[in-house]
């Protein structure tokens, strides 16, 4: 078995699509703002984040319910310099949950929402290094 993407269902496609496409910068494969399918990711590595219309997929199953309540999904985005990585969505329009900041001493994180509630972790690794103070730095 092979990985080959995670999928979020939603309800309104377009304006998560351009969330993704346009706010967080990932490339669709194809265009298809309209849907039902788009899959974007970034241009290097293989992780990729695929979207699917939710009534589409109920058709498919004949079964999905109600809308989901809360978060549903925690997208996660590595990014090599966290505030940069955080005024450039800022830039685009992206409205933060939570401002860059540590997690533990090997993380720091922020968190944003798509258009449907589905929420964004982006994190920026840190490597331990014997400084004055201890304070982590960045990886080099």
């Amino acid at each position: 078995m092979e990985l080959t993407q995670i999928r979020l269902l939603v309800s309104d496609f377009p304006a998560v699509y351009r969330f993704y496409r346009d706010v967080l910068g990932l490339k669709p494969q194809f265009e298809a703002e309209s849907g039902p399918y788009a899959k974007l990711s970034r241009d290097t590595g293989q992780a990729a984040i695929a979207l699917q219309d939710r009534a589409q997929m109920a058709d498919v199953l004949g079964r999905l319910g109600a809308e989901p309540e809360g978060y549903r999904a925690l997208v996660v985005l590595r990014v090599d310099d966290l505030d940069a990585a955080h005024a450039e969505l800022l830039s685009r329009g992206a409205e933060f949950t939570r401002e860059p900041g540590p997690m533990g001493d090997r993380l720091r994180v922020a968190y944003l929402q798509d258009p449907e509630g589905n929420l964004i972790e982006l994190q920026e690794w840190l490597t331990l290094r014997e400084q004055a103070g201890g304070a982590p730095t960045r990886e080099a």
